[in-house]
């Protein structure tokens, strides 16, 4: 059994439908895991939800975010609040049960010979279901697109569930990461492989929510498609910018 610190960084924004039954299903899972849930503020409560938890559950801490929202600005606090609390290995997944906790030893076991673990979709033994047809096509025009424009060999560049070292967090300074919305996770994709390291793309089933409603919206694929021609061609660090 792996003996390092597993950290599972939760950003949420409106998950009160899901978030405990995440918590209890990880928890089964893997039950020396901690969980950090990352909340933007949630109107609907999310943040009470997990704070009874924490109270109950050593293992299970709240960042709660105030001021500018943003799916890319909770991520990297996740990700600098787990590096703080000393683990070793950091999942990044999703509330919605999208990304579904069965998968997370196949992480761990897979993060044992390389640096960045991906679910994917769009290799051997990876699907999508119960999604509707645009969105479908959407996606599978975004996969290409990336590979086009950012020449990275991954099947699933928009996966937003993945396992990192500890030492891929610290390579790629968090600080220097500029997309607040959801381009952080190509941002943080590319740099990965521009640093050279290890990506292994594991199968996962992603299940469309049925539970809580989906932020995306129009101006949010314009802001990552935009995003993926920046980090390519932009000048300079601080001219790269996104918005959720």
């Amino acid at each position: 059994m792996m003996t390092e610190k597993v950290m599972i960084m939760i950003p949420t924004y409106n998950e009160r439908e899901n978030i405990v039954c995440l918590i209890e299903e990880i928890l089964e899972i893997l039950p020396r895991a901690e969980i950090v849930v990352v909340d933007d503020n949630s109107p609907d409560g999310t943040a009470d939800l997990v704070r009874k938890m924490e109270s109950v559950h050593s293992g299970v801490h709240l960042l709660l975010r105030q001021g500018r929202r943003g799916r890319g600005l909770a991520g990297i606090d996740g990700f600098r609040y787990a590096l703080q609390q000393g683990a070793d290995y950091i999942i990044e997944m999703d509330a919605d049960f999208s990304h579904h906790p069965t998968y997370l030893p196949a992480f761990l076991e897979a993060i044992k010979e390389c640096d960045v673990v991906l679910g994917s979709r769009f290799v051997d033994g990876g699907e999508s279901i119960d999604r509707g047809l645009i969105r479908e096509a959407i996606t599978r025009f975004a996969v290409s697109y990336i590979k086009w424009i950012l020449k990275v060999n991954i099947a699933d560049g928009t996966s937003g569930y993945r396992c990192f070292r500890r030492k891929v967090l610290e390579s790629i300074n968090l600080n220097e990461l500029v997309s607040h919305g959801p381009p952080i996770v190509q941002e943080i994709l590319y740099k990965c492989c521009l640093q050279g390291f290890n990506i292994k793309e594991i199968p996962i089933v992603f299940k469309d929510r049925h539970r809580g409603k989906s932020s995306l919206h129009p101006l949010i694929l314009l802001d990552a498609f935009l995003m993926i021609l920046r980090l390519k061609w932009g000048k300079k660090g601080e001219e790269v910018s996104g918005s959720k």
